[in-house]
């Protein structure tokens, strides 16, 4: 007899990327927050209409919220609620990191950007990470280097062949 076999997940664990933080903001620790989310926002999140790309983090309270990331809602949404696709959300972390977010954000002049949000264990997680803006010559260093190392790439391939 045959076994049923274990339904495979098609998708990544990866939900939504804000590719545009490592171009602005030079990061530097990461931390794994959780979400506080309402059953349409899970939905939205599963289906990966989700944008971080103006999204920030802030600490009121000695709790963190997640500000401007935007969760689409679906047309077949519950109808007994009313979505707001920008609304606050709460994050979810431990007192330490907490703590050692405060200090830096206030103290240090760091500032809370989210780069990636994935699925861990069938939950939302969501990574943040502390940062400091770049200078406009930053930017233009970084992209150098980037051209570069892809050219070396170029190279290295074409010479080994």
């Amino acid at each position: 007899m045959n076994k049923p076999k274990a339904k495979k997940t098609q998708e990544s664990g990866t939900i939504a990327l804000n590719k545009k933080s490592r171009h602005e903001y030079s990061l530097e620790d990461r931390f794994e927050a959780g979400l506080v989310l309402e059953g349409w926002e899970v939905k939205s999140l599963r289906a990966g209409r989700v944008q971080l790309i103006d999204s920030y983090v802030i600490i009121k309270h000695s709790e963190a919220f997640l500000l401007g990331a935007l969760i689409t809602p679906l047309l077949a949404a519950s109808t007994h609620i009313i979505p707001n696709a920008t609304r606050t959300r709460k994050l979810l972390l431990h007192r330490q990191e907490l703590n050692k977010l405060i200090g830096a954000v206030e103290r240090k002049g760091y500032t809370l950007v989210p780069t990636a949000m994935y699925w861990k264990n069938n939950r939302a997680k969501l990574e943040i990470a502390l940062a400091k803006g770049k200078q406009l010559h930053d930017k233009r260093a970084d992209e150098k280097e980037r051209d570069w190392q892809r050219e070396k790439q170029r190279l290295f391939r074409h010479n080994n062949k």
